[in-house]
């Protein structure tokens, strides 16, 4: 039977764990930017080996689980490199691996859609390539990559909730832990899952607010 007191009893020790989840998000999606903009840059501009290595390391952490990614990092990496991070660190590091993976096809493609006629106006205006890049194809990029980007941002704030499983102490952590003590399930994983629609529902409303603003009309 449902105990509506436990219930209400679980937010405030669950809400305890939001600032790790809130930190991750944030800190992993500013790293991801920076990163996937990189990746996507080497593999449209760089050299050929540098566009096929990078593509490699993309596709590697595309195709595979998140979960298993993060377990390999905190459990089968020491035994390999006799190195332990701290699950914290696995975390940021296996979420933001796994995010620019995905943010980097996200801005290839943006970029890549961009008319090869805008190139050669803004070269014909006399602009240097990188200036060309800067000042005509960026911000057109940009807007086309934003929809997709912030859609990208929702998935990653759910995909945070899979760090509990290498000790980081987030608010799934904490969901976990109170379930354990208190035995009760049902309560405790439905305000779980009440506390991310919250939090979440607004987030993806949002991305679909962007994508029909800037929608493409060519």
């Amino acid at each position: 039977m449902f105990d509506w007191p436990s219930f209400w009893e679980s937010f405030p020790v669950l809400l305890g764990g939001l600032a790790v989840t809130v930190e991750l998000t944030v800190v992993t999606m500013a790293g991801s930017l920076v990163v996937a903009t990189a990746m996507a840059l080497a593999r449209l501009y760089g050299p050929r080996p540098l566009a096929i290595a990078v593509g490699a390391w993309t596709d590697l952490w595309i195709a595979t689980p998140l979960m298993i990614q993060l377990y390999w990092l905190y459990y089968v990496m020491p035994s390999i490199v006799d190195l332990r991070l701290p699950g914290m660190l696995v975390a940021i590091l296996g979420l933001l691996f796994n995010n620019s993976a995905f943010l980097s096809e996200v801005f290839r493609s943006a970029i890549a859609s961009i008319r090869p006629g805008q190139w050669h106006a803004a070269r014909a205006l006399g602009m240097s390539e990188s200036r060309a890049f800067v000042r005509v194809i960026a911000p057109q990029a940009f807007s086309r990559a934003l929809p997709a980007t912030a859609n990208i941002w929702v998935e990653l704030f759910k995909n945070t909730s899979i760090v509990s499983t290498v000790a980081v102490m987030d608010i799934t952590f904490k969901a976990f832990e109170l379930r354990n003590t208190t035995y009760r399930t049902l309560e405790v994983l439905s305000a779980l899952a009440l506390i991310y629609l919250a939090l979440g529902y607004p987030q993806a409303k949002f991305a679909d607010w962007l994508y029909s603003r800037l929608k493409v009309r060519e």
